[in-house]
């Protein structure tokens, strides 16, 4: 594997961008769930769940009153084969033989975090004051490398709790809600639910709580996980000094809504002990998406619709317009205008699925912009990006894309 650049439309700088050349084993491609590729809106009580229901307590308020300690919430994904289980596999990952005698070597969090420059933006990491990142949440094998980008900016000194938000793709959620355990379960180890704040962000913004099923298998803020406790290790001496988390999954939001969302967590942008971590992966382009563009002219004033029976164009390759759409995308992002990237996207249709949780951090980027003088903080920089298909031309195939980006707070 190995990076070769692109020049980005966002600032007109070059932004590294990934290249893959070779295909995970059909063994993982078989353990990724449907999840992994399928919409927020098709994927909403997809899988029927075979889990004993709860009896209904009386309230909400009830069933966590009731329960002095809550449940540690298990690492599901790795399980799933999202990523590895094995710590040695998961950290230096691991060599594969393939059908014609190669061996493969498929990487760890290590090998990802190695590829990365020693200085970014001019900085040598982690960037000072980098407490705010957008990270994808896609299996290792597709989103590591990207993700790797995105922690080793952030800077987690002086980080007493970090906030996790991620969309949901497990059931329908209008609004936001926030966790129901006690930690999350990692292969390394646990990370700490801080149930104090928590109960405070709930009832300041008046919240639910995740559906509990739906918090179990939800990956969005689960792949997050392993990274951070990995990023902690190198920032702490001890388990025992880590952050705290704070999970709160961002569904179908308006503008006003991200905006009060956005009021709630101002605070805690702007107390240094307090980092966040934004879940999202940007383009899912294809049949399975029902997100077909195609862009002839290399322009989003002029978007065309293709289908599986379509020819493959003739012109510029489907990759290029997902690239622009992406651009597109990470250029409102940059802007630090959350009304920019939610009109971008309604123009563009950009199958964006942490959207919601984006346009929350970028609302309360806004309010924060507010207390600073320095234009360089309170905005996202995009400083990587990838696609699970760099190179897709044939209509029948499929490509998401990832990001990494941060903010200075």
């Amino acid at each position: 594997m190995h990076s070769s650049p692109r020049h980005g439309r966002c600032s007109g700088r070059q932004l590294p961008q990934a290249a893959r050349s070779s295909a995970p084993s059909a063994q993982y491609l078989e353990a990724q769930s449907l999840t992994l590729i399928l919409p927020l809106h098709k994927i909403h009580n997809l899988h029927p769940s075979t889990e004993p229901a709860m009896p209904p307590p009386e309230s909400v308020e009830e069933l966590h009153a009731s329960v002095s300690d809550r449940p540690i919430r298990p690492a599901r994904k790795a399980a799933q084969g999202w990523y590895e289980e094995d710590l040695e596999r998961l950290n230096d990952g691991y060599d594969e033989r393939q059908r014609d005698g190669t061996v493969v070597h498929r990487n760890g969090l290590n090998d990802w975090l190695k590829m990365v420059p020693k200085t970014i933006e001019g900085s040598s990491l982690p960037i000072p004051g980098a407490r705010m990142i957008i990270g994808p949440h896609a299996g290792y094998f597709f989103a590591g490398k990207t993700a790797a980008w995105a922690y080793s900016v952030l800077d987690l000194q002086n980080v007493k709790r970090v906030f996790v938000l991620g969309p949901s793709h497990t059931y329908g959620l209008t609004g936001c809600a926030v966790s129901n355990f006690s930690a999350y379960a990692t292969p390394f180890g646990n990370l700490v639910v801080d149930e104090d704040t928590v109960e405070s962000v709930r009832k300041e913004a008046d919240l639910d709580y995740m559906d509990h099923r739906g918090e179990k298998n939800e990956h969005s803020l689960e792949m997050h996980m392993p990274y951070l406790y990995k990023m902690c290790e190198k920032a702490f001496n001890s388990p025992d000094e880590f952050p705290t988390i704070v999970p709160i999954l961002v569904g179908n939001n308006s503008m006003s809504e991200s905006k009060r969302m956005a009021q709630v967590l101002l605070p805690y942008l702007r107390d240094p002990e307090n980092a966040f971590i934004i879940s999202s992966d940007f383009c899912h382009w294809g049949d399975r998406f029902d997100y077909m563009p195609y862009l002839p002219t290399r322009d989003i004033d002029h978007i065309e619709e293709l289908s599986v029976g379509s020819k493959a164009p003739v012109g510029s390759p489907i990759h290029e317009s997902i690239r622009i759409l992406d651009e597109a995308a990470m250029e409102a992002v940059e802007s630090g205008s959350h009304e920019a990237f939610v009109n971008v996207l309604r123009k563009t249709g950009n199958t964006v699925c942490g959207r919601y949780p984006i346009g929350v951090a970028m609302a309360a980027l806004e309010l924060y912009s507010e207390d600073v003088e320095d234009d360089e903080k309170a905005k996202f920089k995009v400083i990587y990006y990838a696609r699970s298909e760099e190179k897709l031309v044939d209509p029948r195939g499929s490509s998401v894309s990832y990001v990494s980006a941060y903010a200075v707070l």
